[in-house]
């Protein structure tokens, strides 16, 4: 009996100390099949949560986009390696692994959509509340984020916004040729560049905002993020624009990037003020 005891002593504790610690799974996106096609069966999407500890949860979330051109995803340093970020600081991160456009925009604004209605969906037992759902990219992800940030609505709006060396502009010859040819395809006229310009959506409602870049960067024009921040300040929306001196573009979570601890007390510092 006294050794029944022990045994049942000791599950209940293994029970209750798998109840507190942190979690990480993958959870496919679609049930079915998507609404949108981009026409290659094998790219399928789908996002890893990280949920923290139960105990430490703030019950603030954010779905990340990483960057690539929409091409290709940086999965890690745009997007593993910040979720473990979170996670630590009692935030739930969703990385999200969407599709890649091959021309079809609705492609991946759906599957960030999705992303984040799922977020909602599970908010009771992942420990967050509805109303402090956040999105974040980088580079082509950041212009995902923007996408999402200024003309999803519903459950797929977004809270807040986080945007690293974002491409924020569709207008030719201003942002970034990659991810204006992948993204746009053969939908390259002036109404689908404008649609697809986030700087051209703000409005008072639009979610405040952080927004890093480096002042050298080469591959996406800093303007992209600094004249998103203007719109952003015209409507009177909280934002945070911290530009570095160098850097170049793509640091993600490297600590080789030389700015890397003075933008991390920026970006904690943001996050503590709301």
């Amino acid at each position: 009996m006294k050794r029944n005891k022990i045994l049942l002593t000791l599950g209940l504790l293994a029970f209750s100390m798998a109840g507190m610690a942190q979690e990480v799974f993958d959870v496919t996106l679609y049930n079915g099949r998507p609404t949108y096609d981009n026409g290659d069966p094998k790219d399928t999407a789908k996002v890893r949560v990280y949920l923290p500890k139960e105990s430490a949860a703030t019950g603030r979330a954010v779905v990340i986009c990483p960057g690539g051109g929409y091409e290709h995803l940086a999965m890690k340093k745009e997007g593993y390696d910040w979720a473990e970020f979170f996670q630590s600081n009692g935030i739930a991160a969703i990385v999200l692994k969407y599709r890649m456009p091959h021309g079809n925009p609705d492609v991946p604004v759906s599957d960030a959509e999705q992303a984040m209605r799922l977020v909602r969906m599970n908010a009771r037992g992942w420990h967050v509340s509805l109303n402090d759902v956040g999105i974040m990219g980088f580079s082509a992800g950041g212009h995902l984020a923007s996408t999402i940030a200024t003309q999803s609505t519903g459950d797929a709006k977004a809270n807040f916004q986080i945007l690293f060396y974002p491409v924020i502009t569709m207008m030719e010859g201003y942002g970034h040729e990659g991810s204006f040819h992948n993204f746009l395809g053969d939908n390259d006229s002036k109404k689908y560049q404008k649609k697809y310009s986030s700087d051209m959506h703000v409005t008072r409602t639009t979610p405040r905002a952080f927004i890093a870049l480096s002042d050298d960067d080469a591959t996406v024009p800093p303007a992209n993020g600094v004249n998103y921040y203007m719109e952003l300040y015209r409507n009177d929306v909280h934002a945070s624009l911290h530009v570095y001196p160098s850097g170049g573009h793509g640091w993600g979570s490297n600590i080789s990037f030389k700015y890397h601890d003075e933008m991390m007390m920026d970006f904690k510092a943001w996050l503590r003020s709301f």
